[in-house]
C-alpha cells in the first residue's frame, strides 16, 4: 500500500461520513473526538507531538463559508478557485457544488489531503490538491481565494494575512470567515454575512460561535488581535 492509499484507509477507519447543522448538502469524514484520533494519527506516522488533527472537524470558520458560498453561487461559478488550509474540504466541495470552473484545495497535512481527495469523491465533485505551502508561492491563476478559520495562532495568522493581502490587491476576490479568533486583523474586512454555527465543546468554547464572512480588501495584511475572544481553545 502506498502513502496515499494508507492515508486514505487511516481516514475511512477513524472517521464516520455526517452532515453538518449548517451545511447538510455537503457529507464529511468527520471524528467524533479528539483525542483518540490525535494519538491514533501519531501512532500511525510513528512520531510526535503532532499538531492537532484539524482536517477531521468541520470548523465553525468553513462551515460558515461553505454555507455562503452555496447560497451565492455566482461568486465562484466559472472560476479557477483555491481553498487556502482547506481542512477536512468543506469549503472546496462547497464551490465545486456552485459551479466553480476548477476547484484547488492546498493543505499540507497528509491525512487532511487524503481527507479532501475522499470527501470530495463521497460528494461527487472534482477538487484538486495541492500539498504544499502556498503562502511562499507566486499565485497560479486563481480568480476567488476563500479561508475558513485561518487567524488561530499568530505566525499562521500574520503570514496568511500578508498573502491574502496581496491577493486582494492583483485583483482576486479573498473571502475569509471567522469566529472571533484572537489573530484576526483589525482592518482591510469587509463584513458581508453572519452565521451562528452549532458546533462542540470538544473542539470550541461554547455550543454555538457566531462567525463572519469578510471580504479581504489591501489592507488586510497585520495580524493584529481585533479581539479579545478565546483562540481554538480546547483543542489547543
Amino acid at each position: 500500500m502506498n502513502p496515499d492509499e494508507a492515508a486514505a484507509a487511516f481516514v475511512d477507519r477513524e472517521t464516520s461520513l455526517r452532515a453538518t447543522a449548517l451545511v447538510p448538502e455537503i457529507r464529511l469524514h468527520l471524528a467524533t473526538e479528539v483525542t483518540p484520533l490525535w494519538e491514533a494519527t501519531e501512532a500511525t506516522l510513528e512520531k510526535g507531538p503532532l499538531p492537532p488533527p484539524y482536517w477531521a472537524f468541520a470548523w465553525v470558520g468553513g462551515q460558515a463559508l461553505a454555507r455562503y458560498v452555496l447560497d451565492h453561487p455566482e461568486l465562484v461559478r466559472g472560476r479557477v478557485v483555491l481553498d487556502f488550509a482547506s481542512g477536512s474540504g468543506i469549503v472546496a466541495i462547497a464551490c465545486a457544488l456552485a459551479g466553480a470552473a476548477r476547484v484547488v484545495a492546498s493543505e499540507i497535512d497528509v491525512f487532511a489531503a487524503a481527507a479532501i481527495r475522499r470527501n470530495a469523491a463521497v460528494n461527487r465533485v472534482d477538487v484538486d490538491v495541492l500539498a504544499e505551502d502556498v503562502l511562499d508561492a507566486p499565485p497560479q491563476g486563481w480568480d476567488a481565494v476563500l479561508a475558513g478559520d485561518v487567524c488561530y495562532e499568530k505566525p499562521m495568522a500574520s503570514r496568511a494575512a500578508a498573502w491574502l493581502g496581496r491577493l486582494a490587491s492583483g485583483g482576486a476576490l479573498v473571502l475569509l470567515a471567522d469566529p472571533g479568533r484572537a489573530y484576526l486583523p483589525a482592518s482591510g474586512l469587509e463584513a458581508i454575512a453572519r452565521y451562528t454555527v452549532p458546533t462542540t465543546r470538544e473542539i470550541e468554547a461554547n455550543e454555538n460561535r457566531e462567525t463572519v464572512v469578510y471580504r479581504c480588501g489591501a489592507g488586510f495584511a497585520a495580524a493584529a488581535p481585533a479581539s479579545s475572544l478565546d483562540s481554538i481553545s480546547p483543542i489547543t
